[in-house]
């Protein structure tokens, strides 16, 4: 896994040289920090989804092709980001007792998005399936197991989940309780979906 996030780090550097873009310009461009770029691109520090996608907006790619070349070079199938490890965003107001969160942030060009609650309840059953979108998992409440082609992770309360819905997959819940997640499937223009 820490392979694939200093894979984000480095393919958004190489993509950054390719184009002859300062880090400067694509700070100011995905509206962060430059100690922020350079912290990602050096892998000292994962971004947030909202900001991922901000910063390869700024690339002007494509966030499918963006992540189909971490994974071919990483092996890697998903990213998992618990709770304690997710990053506050920093807000210029000052404003007492106001912590911000942005969990998703504004549609890509080129990148359509469908957004859903899901509730399993415990002990529900599905065989794995496949989508033509890259799938973001946010988990409200509860938790379950993420069943991802041969691998499997724990999700938590709090916790996100970033894969290829190519991969064959099912969440399972063999706790007691309800998991209720946010889901968040992001299709390619061109793809058939």
């Amino acid at each position: 896994m820490d392979d694939f996030l200093i894979g984000i780090g480095k393919r958004i550097r190489n993509i950054r040289k390719e184009q002859k873009i300062t880090i400067s310009s694509l700070a100011s461009n995905a509206n962060v920090s430059n100690g922020l770029i350079s912290r990602i691109e050096n892998g000292r520090t994962i971004p947030s989804l909202p900001v991922l996608l901000e910063i390869i907006k700024a690339l002007g790619i494509n966030a499918s092709a963006f992540f189909e070349g971490v994974e071919h070079k990483t092996g890697a199938k998903f990213i998992h980001i618990k709770k304690e490890q997710q990053q506050f965003i920093e807000k210029e107001v000052d404003a007492k007792g106001f912590t911000y969160y942005q969990i998703f942030g504004r549609s890509l060009n080129a990148v359509g998005f469908e957004a859903v609650i899901l509730t399993m309840s415990p002990g529900s059953n599905r065989e794995k399936v496949t989508t033509d979108a890259w799938e973001f998992k946010y988990v409200l409440k509860g938790e379950c197991e993420y069943l991802i082609d041969n691998e499997e992770v724990l999700v938590k309360e709090g916790d996100s989940l970033y894969f290829n819905g190519r991969y064959p997959h099912v969440p399972v819940n063999r706790s007691a309780e309800d998991c209720i997640m946010l889901v968040l499937y992001f299709f390619s223009e061109n793809s058939d979906s």
